[in-house]
């Protein structure tokens, strides 16, 4: 079966190693172009172009999807398959190209939470379980076919990366298994339930600011669910501080966002209810760091307040 993968992130990484190690050879994939980071501005390239250079797979990384050279290229492999990992929305003239179809691999229990950040946003709204689903993809975002379906439990400690981290290789397993049902002509799509679809919108970045005025699990979180990145924020003597490392309790609240006390290397502020507790800080223009060294190197102390 001729297969081509399409992926960026780091998400994606267990997906095509998993396959290629148990004998499923993409014949090319698909990535962006190298991007300029950070403050030196240098070429980076996407996790899924170094792992397939590094798998010697022939890689390809278009401008735009929807360049007609780009739709040439492609079809001239004679896909069975597209599989796609978190990279984008395929326009309907590449969806046409593969014999089979083009399976998604996606964060979430579909219908479920559909959009570009299903981990985030099922953390964000304090879910206890999410999971994964490998579909077909159709032109409407995440609307098409199930095929397969993991459920995978949230951890009290987890956050954005570890929770990731971790259903990347469930993932990976699964869409393994996905497409030996596809080679051997067993997939049984299921249609969605469009009546129990909920959104899982990009996170803008908005998101992030705290209102201090809401409940303490709440902030809780919003922190969990993107940390490490692009991190939930505040303001203190007019700097941008972000937030990681958080747990919660219910005492009794002061004012907002007052900064309470710091006591075994957590630091505690108030909330709308409850108090939030704070392992790690960072502060604008510096490195993340444990609260304990964020007091040790600043003026803050019990009574200052962080701003929304």
């Amino acid at each position: 079966m001729k297969i081509i993968f399409m992926g960026n992130p780091q998400f994606a990484v267990p997906c095509l190693t998993t396959l290629v190690e148990n004998g499923i050879t993409p014949v090319a994939v698909v990535s962006d172009p190298p991007k300029r980071i950070g403050r030196g501005q240098q070429f980076q390239e996407q996790p899924m172009a170094e792992t397939a250079h590094n798998l010697n797979l022939p890689i390809i990384q278009p401008d735009s999807i929807s360049d007609p050279e780009f739709c040439n290229t492609l079809s001239e492999f004679e896909p069975d398959l597209f599989i796609v990992v978190a990279f984008k929305v395929l326009p309907k003239a590449l969806l046409s190209i593969p014999k089979i179809g083009s399976i998604n691999l996606h964060g979430s229990l579909l219908p479920a939470y559909r959009g570009a950040a299903p981990i985030q946003q099922a953390l964000i709204n304090g879910e206890k379980e999410t999971g994964l689903t490998t579909f077909f993809l159709k032109s409407k975002v995440d609307t098409g076919d199930i095929l397969l379906q993991e459920k995978i439990s949230i951890h009290r400690e987890d956050d954005f990366g570890s929770l990731s981290e971790r259903m990347s290789h469930a993932g990976a397993e699964l869409l393994l298994q996905t497409i030996n049902a596809a080679i051997k002509g067993t997939l049984k799509p299921i249609p969605q339930n469009d009546s129990l679809a909920s959104p899982a919108p990009k996170i803008h970045p908005d998101l992030g600011r705290i209102d201090w005025r809401d409940s303490a699990e709440t902030i809780r979180n919003l922190i969990r669910g993107l940390s490490p990145r692009p991190g939930a924020f505040s303001f203190w003597n007019g700097k941008k501080v972000k937030f990681f490392g958080a747990s919660f309790n219910q005492n009794i609240s002061q004012s907002p966002g007052k900064f309470i006390e710091l006591k075994k290397d957590v630091i505690e502020i108030a909330a709308g209810s409850g108090h939030l507790e704070i392992r790690e800080i960072q502060l604008e223009g510096k490195k993340r760091m444990q609260v304990a060294d964020f007091i040790r190197g600043s003026a803050i102390k019990p009574g200052d307040e962080f701003k929304s």
